[in-house]
Formats: structure tokens, C-alpha cells, sequence
């Protein structure tokens, strides 16, 4: 591999056609986050795709958000699968060990080159080489959109287990849709939002650790652009793959919940569960409840029991976090 220097930074160009370069600590301050949380940190390390002599490079910025840069073996398999996507003309920004996802997507927006940015979690498995493609075709030939997902299909490979998870659980997958289709399930697992609307709703909010999807959803509707998912593309966004960790995620994002409802209510917005256009964004807490005793007896009767264990789990974790969490300092 060369090493050459670029605007201050080291970067390495190495055999697969990408360019490599790192900085750490104290990136740039996220000034048009209308929520914002304490300063950025982590490891910032950004690869470009083969299409770099374009005029217009990079048009896109996928920003990948991770604690670990591996995660299970997931995260380097997603970045062989960015390498054979047919659309090259992106940069890739990884933002690592920064454990508030919203204000690690907003430093990556913040050092973002493209004018769509394309947000992939580090479990993400795309669904073929077209998925970036698609994505930015649709963007391009519709302005009124702000925010495109895709489909979460449950991959022919799913051990039993996370089958049932993404079979029993609402939300966990999605349909495959034909046509462009005004839904609730674009989701930061893999969606593509123009930068310029980024910007404009102020961002990610840093303040909550769950319900980020809904909260950019909400803003960038109030902005007057549509959420839609595109048709015939598709992501594997799995579940845990064991009973153990499957319990213990449903447990932290009852907690995580507790603390939004705790602390910040104006922030607890509806998910209905399939591809519908019109959205109701808030109901009253006791409703919510009892909709909620309602569906665990349905998932008991009609014998989905891994998806009862999953309500038993988050409710337990509801419990506990609304008893035992005290706001952040910095939140």
C-alpha cells in the first residue's frame, strides 16, 4: 500500500480501489443538530468507492455508525457487500465507539462530501448489488422525498430462532413492495435521506438512546417531504441468534423506552407495525398499556411464544428503567 497525505489526515490507498483515511478524537462540531448531547468522540475512518474520478465525487456518504467495527463477524461481510455494489460513487464514513448512535450519524453528516447521505447499521446484510443504486435512483427522480427505505426480508439462511423472531415480532421484518410506497418502515438499518433535509430538521436527535427512527421520521414529515419504502429492494436486518441475547436486548430497549417516556414524552411517537400512509403519532400512556396487556394475551393464545418473551423481557426492562434512570448529565 502508498501512503500519501491529504488535507492533513493520513491515507492509505491499498489493492481494492478504495482510499482509507483516519482521524480521531474531536471531529467536527455538529452545529446544525437542534438536539445535541456533548461533544463527538470516537474513531472516524472514511473509504471511497472505485467511482472516485467521477466530476462529481462523492455524490453519496453512507455513514456507519459501530462500537466495535466487527460486530459478530456482520460488520466486515457489509463492507465486502459495499465493495460489490454496482453504484461506486460514495464515501464511507465509520464512526467507532461512540455509544449514542444519533450523535455519531450526525459527526459522519458532519464530515459528509455527498449530497445523499445513506445510513447502514453494522449488522446490516444488504440485499444484492443493487441496493445503493436503487436507492439513489429514487432520490434523484423524486424531490419529494426525504427519506427512503427498504424492505427487511428474513433470509433463507435464519436459524430457527431468529426465523421466528422476525416472523412473530412486528417490525422486526417487512414486506417486499412493488412500487414506491409512503411507509413508517424506513428505518436507519439501511435509508437514504438527502443531506440538504438532514440538515434542515437539525439531525439526529442526541438526546434519546431509542426512537430515532421515529423521531427523524416525524421531522422530516413536518418538513413537508415524504418517508417511503422503495420498491424491490431489500436488507437482512437481523435479530439476536440466541435466546440469551435476544432476552438481553429486548430488557435494555425496555430500558432505553423508560427513559424517553420518563424524561422526554414530546419524543414517544407511534410504529405501527406494517406499510401504512397515514400516521397517528401519539396516543395517551394508558392506551398504550392497555394495548399492549392486549397483545401479549393474543401472542399467548394464539402460541407465539418467543414473541411473548419478548414483550415479558421489554416490559421488565420498562419496569426497572422507569424506577432506577436518572436524566444524563449531558442529555
Amino acid at each position: 500500500m502508498r501512503r500519501v497525505q491529504k488535507k492533513g489526515c493520513d491515507m492509505v490507498r491499498n489493492t481494492t480501489g478504495y482510499n482509507i483515511y483516519a482521524e480521531k478524537r474531536r471531529m467536527m462540531r455538529r452545529d446544525f443538530v437542534k438536539f445535541m448531547s456533548g461533544e463527538p468522540f470516537g474513531h472516524v475512518t472514511v473509504l471511497e468507492g472505485e467511482a472516485k474520478d467521477a466530476p462529481n465525487f462523492p455524490y453519496v456518504t453512507i455513514v456507519i455508525p459501530t462500537l466495535d467495527a466487527y460486530r459478530g463477524g456482520y460488520f466486515p461481510e457489509l463492507l465486502e457487500q459495499i465493495k460489490r455494489q454496482t453504484f461506486q460513487n460514495f464515501e464511507v464514513i465509520i464512526v467507532k465507539g461512540d455509544p449514542r448512535q444519533g450523535r455519531a450519524i450526525n459527526t459522519g453528516v458532519s464530515l459528509a462530501r455527498g449530497e445523499i447521505i445513506i445510513t447502514l447499521d453494522d449488522d446490516t446484510r444488504l440485499g444484492n448489488e443493487k441496493v445503493l443504486e436503487n436507492l439513489v435512483r429514487v432520490m434523484e427522480e423524486h424531490p419529494e422525498i426525504g427519506m427512503a427505505g427498504v424492505s427487511n426480508l428474513v433470509p433463507k439462511d435464519a436459524s430457527w430462532l431468529v426465523r421466528r423472531v422476525m416472523k412473530e415480532v412486528p417490525r422486526r421484518s417487512s414486506k417486499l413492495v412493488d412500487e414506491i410506497t409512503e411507509s413508517d418502515m424506513a428505518e436507519h438499518p439501511c435509508c437514504a435521506i438527502r443531506k440538504s433535509v438532514f440538515l434542515e430538521v437539525g439531525g439526529e436527535n442526541e438526546l434519546i438512546p431509542r426512537g430515532l427512527d421515529p423521531y427523524l421520521r416525524s421531522e422530516i414529515r413536518k418538513a413537508g417531504y415524504k418517508v417511503v419504502v422503495i420498491p424491490n429492494t431489500w436488507i437482512h436486518h437481523l435479530p439476536p441468534n440466541s435466546l440469551k441475547k435476544l432476552i438481553k436486548q429486548f430488557f435494555r430497549n425496555g430500558k432505553d423506552a423508560a427513559y424517553c417516556n420518563k424524561f422526554y414524552p414530546q419524543w414517544v411517537i407511534e410504529t405501527p407495525d406494517g406499510h401504512v400512509g397515514t400516521f397517528r403519532e401519539k396516543v395517551p400512556i394508558w392506551f398504550r398499556w392497555l394495548r399492549y396487556a392486549f397483545r401479549m394475551l393474543k401472542a399467548f393464545f394464539s402460541f407465539k411464544w418467543i414473541y411473548l418473551l419478548t414483550m415479558i423481557c421489554y416490559a421488565a426492562g420498562f419496569a426497572w428503567g422507569y424506577l432506577i434512570l436518572k436524566e444524563r448529565p449531558d442529555g
